[in-house]
């Protein structure tokens, strides 16, 4: 089995290639978004789906579920007023009204944890629907 980390809270363990497929969106600019799930049989949390360089945002929130909750990274990039390039990283935690409680309740107490692991997130949003998660959101949030 792949190195893990372990979550202490909820026993979850965070899988080697959800930390690498966040470091290659960190770094290398690899993937434009990652997305999570929990596996409650295996109790770990996984890649869902990674989007490419060239994909949006609106792909991002395409790819969320609406009936079951998701952590995403999203790799921001914009032009300030000084005309410079940035980039910032959002780490969304989705949960649909939709979703079950057990499973609002996993994500909710294994946020910490992954975040931990992903280093160098910039800002958090927290969503239940999708215009708390709007482009406009994550613009505001950025400035």
């Amino acid at each position: 089995m792949a190195m893990a980390f372990k979550m202490a809270i909820t026993g979850m363990w965070v899988t080697e290639e959800c930390r690498n497929s966040f470091m290659e969106l960190k770094r290398k600019k690899v993937h434009r978004y990652i997305v999570f799930k929990i596996d409650e049989v295996s109790k770990l949390v996984t890649v869902d789906k990674v989007g490419g360089p060239a994909e949006s945002y609106d792909d991002l929130a395409a790819s969320l579920p609406d009936d079951d909750c998701r952590y995403a990274v999203f790799d921001f990039d914009f032009v300030t007023v000084d005309n410079c390039r940035k980039s910032k990283i959002f780490f969304i935690a989705w949960a649909p009204p939709a979703s079950r409680i057990r499973a609002k309740m996993l994500y909710a107490t294994s946020k910490d944890g992954l975040r931990r692991v992903l280093d160098g997130v910039h800002y958090e949003v927290q969503a239940t629907d999708p215009t708390e998660m709007g482009i406009e959101v994550i613009r505001d949030r950025a400035k």
